[in-house]
């Protein structure tokens, strides 16, 4: 898998960390399916001027292409060559937003429902997490970057400057995932939420990378909050961390 060059940021403004020489900072974010880590991690991204990346379109981009190919989860040998089928493409932020594959832009594509139903089950291949590593801690290794998913500040990047784990009720992810769906009867939001909670169990439990806040993290419940109090939460969050304008 490739993906797109960032923009390159002089890094001399926001909250990125890099006054007087010292690296940019690194923010990981994770949480559950549909908690908002995607779109509030992109809006905070813009407004610090970091760049952005969400792992978790990775793993939705490849059991796409999984589907696509009628490659099981349990076969491995066509499973993990697929990651270097997809490409992630930067806006003009630096927002890897993007997916292209099979020589075109699948961005809408993977985000379909079917794969929302499979990304669990090929993404907890040990393979295919393992063959993904290196290329998310390597986008990671300028720094001034938002990276969300579900194992960021566990495993991928451990030695974040900034932990995040965006959490929220099975019920509040539904309803807003039915929201977004545009979805209205009784019978449909129950299936969203009973998936929901089949991805949470599948997530929470996996023996390798499984969904937790990592004991540093800032917690943020989201329930309760709006979105653009949801964003306002996590950049208070990192401006607080140590090393940033408001931190230790």
């Amino acid at each position: 898998m490739t993906t797109e060059p960032f923009s390159d940021p002089s890094h001399d403004h926001g909250l990125d960390g890099s006054r007087g020489g010292a690296r940019p900072r690194v923010v990981a974010i994770d949480g559950p399916s549909s908690s908002g880590k995607s779109t509030v991690g992109a809006e905070a991204a813009k407004r610090l001027r970091f760049r952005f990346c969400d792992t978790g379109l990775l793993y939705r981009a490849v059991a796409w292409l999984a589907l696509e190919r009628g490659v099981a989860p349990t076969d491995v040998a066509g499973l993990v060559p697929l990651a270097d089928e997809v490409t992630l493409v930067a806006d003009s932020d630096g927002r890897l937003r993007h997916v292209r594959a099979v020589g075109r832009d699948v961005t809408v594509e993977v985000a379909g429902a079917a794969v929302d139903r499979a990304v669990s089950d090929y993404s907890k291949v040990p393979e295919l997490r393992t063959a993904l590593v290196t290329r998310q801690r390597t986008l990671a290794d300028r720094g001034g970057i938002i990276m969300v998913g579900r194992d960021i500040g566990t495993v991928i990047l451990p030695d974040a400057d900034v932990k995040i784990y965006l959490n929220a009720s099975a019920e509040e992810r539904a309803r807003r995932r039915a929201i977004q769906r545009g979805t209205t009867g009784e019978q449909e939001a129950d299936r969203i939420l009973q998936e929901l909670r089949r991805r949470d169990s599948i997530d929470s439990t996996r023996e390798i990378a499984p969904l937790r806040a990592a004991p540093d993290a800032v917690v943020i419940d989201t329930d309760a909050l709006s979105f653009e109090e949801t964003v306002e939460a996590v950049i208070q969050a990192v401006a607080a961390a140590p090393g940033g304008p408001h931190g230790a």
